[in-house]
């Protein structure tokens, strides 16, 4: 049931509890005690919201910085990671196999903005290598969901 609920409500973490348990076969009871549970045990860590700025007044840049580091001895990545999350400004920070250790997302009004947090904050960390910085031009999917406008073609169809 676990995994049913979790998809679910991964696609659409507003459906009500009623309605998830009659896809389950299941009583609300139970469902709720599931999900609470769930989040008990840091299984589901929260409810997200996926918004298109695009479609608002709102000004955003994201950017995701591409971050190498020494790691700590003991302590290996996590209390890099755990120094580099605890910026306010970041979203997301994933350690990664290949030619980089983490990939950290961020968020800024302005590109000056993200360019100043690399500078003063993150690049600065003793643990830090070297940083590459690269900006999101444009959002075409998101969570799974199309958030790009499709196009329709309004050219006439003219045949011979």
């Amino acid at each position: 049931m676990r995994e049913k609920i979790l998809k679910a409500i991964e696609k659409n973490s507003k459906i009500e509890i009623k309605d998830l348990a009659a896809m389950l076969g299941s009583t609300e009871a139970e469902v709720a005690n599931e999900i609470a549970d769930m989040e008990k045990e840091n299984i589901i860590c929260g409810y997200h919201t996926l918004i298109n700025w695009e479609n608002t007044s709102e000004e955003k840049v994201i950017a995701l910085i591409e971050v190498k580091v020494t790691p700590q001895r003991g302590l290996g990545f996590d209390k890099v990671a755990e120094r580099i999350y605890n910026y306010p400004e970041v979203n997301a920070v994933y350690l990664m196999s290949g030619g980089f250790d983490f990939t950290v997302f961020i968020e800024g009004k302005t590109m000056k903005e993200v360019a100043l947090f690399v500078s003063n904050k993150l690049a600065p960390l003793d643990e830090v290598q070297s940083t590459a910085t690269h900006f999101v031009l444009k959002k075409y999917k998101d969570h799974g969901a199309i958030i790009a406008e499709k196009k329709v073609d309004k050219r006439e169809l003219v045949s011979f």
